[in-house]
């Protein structure tokens, strides 16, 4: 598919939380948007998060007292825009007398739940420990509170779907190779990474929300020097087999001042993370380093009647945040605040660039740098992304969801509902449409990965390899095994792809969506803002 000379209001440059948030609000409001991504979406930072909705516990030590406001104040509009994707979550501190004193938490936890108004989530409270739990019996005493827990990468998906539904472009594997700034307009050059064929676009406004790349995109690509550097900090988790039972994660304290969470994950197994490591190189190669998988061991080893080693690590991720450089020595200390540099040079086309952040406040960042986008675009709507519920995310509550679905389809397996029911949400009707028997799933996969969702997948979600849904659509890679991969891999190459490259072009292929049919759906022009 070739979109030839297109026109467009703003092109993205970056398929991460920031820029789907952006696409989305600005699509949103009336403009003209087209995204494009080298790779696939959240293939980076943004898929290897520590996975939590947080106003972050820890910054308040660094004084950073207005991005916990803003965090804690985000966590309960995401949480009722997406509630197959993120829920509630309560965190358990084993007190450490040595590290904190009592009295330093307790004052934390009380700004934590007075910081911002809460509905959703309960406050702090003391706890005991009793010796019947995970805990090693020597630690007694701790306190609990709220926050929330986010499937990152299935986020920035349906962020971006939101916004193809009200209008945007998505291009994934299309790299941004050239723009050359001209008085009124971009003229941008893009090359999709599976085919090497290219095409030019034009675009009023360019947003760089490239992430790690974002200073690295202005000498390479749009040849003009980096108005600010980023600081590359490394943060790796290991996925190990479940260290408690019950639904509650932890939040460890550790000696050199950092905390590390325990959290739930994919029902039989916790992720453990995160690290803090400076980091130079190219972010997508970025790794887990012996010495951080001993430094996570050790803190859960100190707090866990399990011992673990590294044999038992199933698997790890590391992610390379790009946050902003106030020159702090240490890692842990770097803002995770956002910034932004508008570049409007006289009688130019402007660019805007997006420095920092984190995934709980990506809708307060996309909101912020659309109304920049706006003062170029006078016509634009408002405000309208805090109510925005996100595809599949119409509904109240998962049990009601998952009550209703298994009226509808008696025959599916608990491990399947359950999984879709967080995965997709309403959506899941989609992929059991017309389906009797768990027979009409098709080929089975891995875990509880069966035919008709890899269809779907690609189909709708943009996913192309066994590495977009084993991991970063479905997370069932955790139970593939290599012939499995394989598996999938010939079965991507030899029925869906070909098949999808052979669909007519006004339809919707997995190199570059076409705009959704209902192109204003739940976006401000068709709903009157909210």
């Amino acid at each position: 598919m070739t979109l030839g000379h297109e026109q467009y209001d703003v092109v993205i440059v970056g398929g991460g939380v920031n820029g789907t948030g952006i696409a989305m609000d600005a699509a949103g409001r009336g403009l003209k948007v087209l995204l494009c991504e080298m790779n696939d979406l959240a293939s980076a930072t943004s898929s290897n998060s520590s996975k939590l909705i947080h106003g972050g516990l820890r910054y308040l030590e660094h004084y950073e007292f207005r991005l916990v406001q803003k965090a804690l104040a985000e966590r309960e509009s995401l949480l009722r825009n997406s509630p197959h994707i993120m829920w509630p979550m309560r965190f358990r501190l084993p007190h450490r007398p040595h590290l904190r004193p009592a009295w330093m938490i307790r004052t934390g936890l009380f700004l934590y739940d007075h910081l911002a108004k809460r509905e959703i989530l309960p406050g702090s409270r003391s706890i005991r420990f009793d010796g019947s739990g995970p805990l090693k019996p020597d630690i007694t005493k701790g306190f609990e509170y709220s926050d929330g827990w986010v499937d990152d990468a299935r986020l920035v998906v349906l962020t971006a779907k939101k916004a193809q539904q009200c209008g945007a472009t998505i291009m994934t594997r299309t790299k941004c190779v050239h723009a050359e700034r001209g008085d009124k307009n971009w003229t941008i050059t893009l090359r999709n990474t599976v085919s090497a064929e290219e095409q030019t676009v034009s675009a009023k406004v360019i947003v760089n929300a490239s992430g790690p790349w974002v200073s690295k995109l202005f000498g390479e690509t749009l040849s003009m020097p980096a108005p600010k550097m980023i600081r590359m900090v490394k943060g790796s988790h290991i996925v190990v087999p479940r260290l408690n039972r019950e639904q509650e994660a932890y939040i460890l304290q550790n000696e050199d001042e950092r905390i590390v969470f325990v959290i739930p994950y994919e029902d039989h197994f916790s992720l453990v993370g995160t690290t803090d490591v400076e980091y130079e190189g190219d972010p997508k190669e970025a790794k887990i380093s012996p010495e951080e998988t001993d430094y996570l061991l050790d803190i859960v080893n100190a707090h866990f009647v399990r011992q673990l080693t590294p044999s038992d690590v199933v698997w790890s991720y590391s992610g390379v945040r790009p946050l902003m450089d106030g020159e702090e020595e240490n890692a842990q200390k770097a803002s995770r605040d956002y910034s932004f540099e508008v570049n409007q040079e006289k009688g130019k086309a402007p660019l805007i660039s997006v420095f920092g952040g984190k995934i709980t406040t990506y809708r307060k960042l996309a909101e912020a740098a659309t109304n920049k986008l706006c003062h170029f675009f006078p016509e634009t709507g408002g405000y309208w992304t805090k109510t925005a519920i996100l595809p599949g995310g119409d509904f109240d509550n998962q049990d009601n969801l998952t009550t209703a679905l298994q009226q509808e389809f008696p025959w599916l397996p608990e491990a399947v509902l359950s999984r879709y029911v967080r995965t997709y949400g309403t959506t899941s009707r989609d992929i059991l449409q017309g389906c009797t028997s768990i027979a009409d799933l098709g080929e089975l996969f891995a875990g509880t990965l069966y035919e008709k969702e890899v269809q779907h997948l690609v189909k709708n979600e943009w996913a192309m390899t066994s590495e977009d849904i084993l991991w970063r659509r479905t997370k069932q890679g955790l139970y593939a095994s290599v012939s499995n991969v394989e598996a999938l891999d010939t079965y991507l190459r030899s029925k869906v792809i070909a098949t999808m490259q052979s669909v007519p072009e006004a339809s919707v292929s997995p190199l570059v969506q076409t705009k959704d049919s209902d192109a204003t759906k739940g976006c401000y022009a068709g709903s009157g803002g909210a």
